[in-house]
């Protein structure tokens, strides 16, 4: 819940300590401030890989021969970390130690973090229930964009109300803290899945999307575009429930004003981001989240993204121009019903996509059922194609391609050989006749 959620489980903090106000002195003190510094302090470089268990243990030793060093002194006089690294992790510490204090909740563990925020499990002490906590860094405290694209994230998700999108409890601040409380998910995302099968059945995949697809239909029908469908932005609950997170770019269609302020700037996340997107638009609509969700939804099936390329400039110029291998090609036990829709959803141009969220859940229980989409089409070409005894879902099915260019060219070409060949018959019959006279 949160942009780029790692949702690897920490050991809990010792909240009872840090939540004590009388405990706010500086480290290295030799009081007992000090020493949940220190202990916070350990308990980073070791997660971060910075220090071994045993490393750490070693510094330790040396702390105790002076009891006046911090445990940070003791870990650059062993030359285990370097002092820039020593003054990014205070200021984290420094951070997270100010995060809990925040009012009405207690903090449990970090759940993970990103470039723009990190995301918490606390307690909320009023209703005694699990929430998550996003919050911003304190070195965006005083970038009044920032902090305006933060609450606006809160305003949007509190608009929403639907049981497939992370709800919005509460946006505020708390000295130089900025945070947004919310739904707690306790599972896992689709990017996590991904990564640990490699790729979802296709049953699975579908399920999954249909979810997704409710949630979109539901932002949609307010209003409201998310602009960063990817499988991290994805949660699953232990329970099944699929539930979309993190709007922090989500924008009102309304909202005219912060559309001109963002033209030609490309705002999403490459792997997944629309070409619409990638162009700036100022007109971008629904068909980009169902782009966003086609790139989500081949790369569940396949176990890859749809384009990858030497740096993120040369992904999206993939997205713009290069056609998209088919998820059937890739693996070969998607259903060819599948593979349209992930096609259709996935077109180059916004016009040739679903109209609308609700079109593609349809489309998606109909392959779901083992029956043709009526919405996508085949990338196969060979006219228009009536079934007579089809269901009414099916009955017409119209078939287009891009290689049907290619095939009228080839019968052009034999139709222009037979008249030339013709031709030279009768040319050579006329010189014949002329020769016996």
């Amino acid at each position: 819940m949160g942009t780029e959620l790692d949702n690897r489980r920490h050991r809990d903090l010792n909240v009872s300590q840090e939540n004590d106000p009388s405990q706010s002195s500086a480290p290295g003190t030799g009081s007992k401030a000090g020493a949940g510094y220190d202990t916070m302090m350990g308990r980073v470089v070791v997660e971060r890989g910075l220090v071994s268990a045993s490393e750490l243990e070693r510094a330790q030793s040396r702390q105790e021969l002076d009891p006046g060093a911090s445990l940070a002194d003791a870990l650059l006089s062993e030359g285990f970390v370097t002092t820039t690294q020593i003054d990014r992790l205070r200021s984290e510490i420094d951070s997270e130690r100010g995060t809990q204090r925040l009012p009405g909740y207690q903090i449990i563990r970090k759940l993970g973090a990103g470039a723009m925020a990190t995301v918490y499990l606390a307690k909320q002490i009023s209703l005694d229930r699990l929430v998550a906590i996003k919050v911003l860094p304190r070195r965006y405290s005083d970038n009044a964009d920032f902090i305006e694209r933060f609450q606006k994230e809160g305003r949007a998700a509190a608009k929403l109300n639907d049981p497939n999108i992370v709800a919005a409890y509460d946006v505020g601040n708390s000295g130089d803290h900025h945070y947004f409380v919310m739904e707690y998910v306790d599972g896992e995302t689709v990017y996590d899945r991904i990564s640990a099968n490699k790729r979802f059945d296709e049953a699975e995949a579908i399920a999954v999307t249909q979810q997704v697809a409710s949630a979109l239909t539901h932002a949609h029908e307010r209003g409201f575009i998310h602009r960063d469908i990817k499988p991290k932005n994805i949660m699953i609950s232990r329970d099944g429930v699929v539930k979309l997170a993190d709007l922090g770019l989500a924008r009102a269609l309304s909202d005219k004003d912060a559309a001109e302020a963002e033209a030609g700037k490309a705002f999403g996340t490459p792997f997944y981001i629309s070409p619409e997107q990638i162009r700036g638009k100022v007109d971008i609509g629904p068909q980009a989240d169902i782009y966003g969700l086609g790139a989500t939804l081949y790369h569940m099936v396949t176990g890859r993204v749809p384009f990858k390329g030497k740096n993120p400039s040369d992904v999206m110029y993939r997205h713009l121009k290069e056609p998209l291998v088919p998820p059937d090609h890739v693996n070969p036990a998607v259903s060819s019903g599948l593979a349209q829709i992930i096609e259709m959803m996935m077109s180059k141009n916004p016009a040739d996509r679903y109209r609308t969220a609700m079109e593609l859940s349809e489309d998606l229980s109909l392959v779901a059922d083992g029956r043709n989409p009526r919405f996508a089409r085949s990338t196969l070409d060979f006219g228009s194609v009536v079934t007579p005894n089809s269901n009414a879902a099916d009955e017409v099915e119209v078939v287009r391609s891009s290689s049907s260019s290619g095939l009228s060219n080839y019968t052009l070409l034999i139709l222009v050989g037979l008249v030339v060949s013709v031709l030279l018959n009768l040319a050579l019959i006329a010189m014949f006749a002329a020769s016996t006279k």
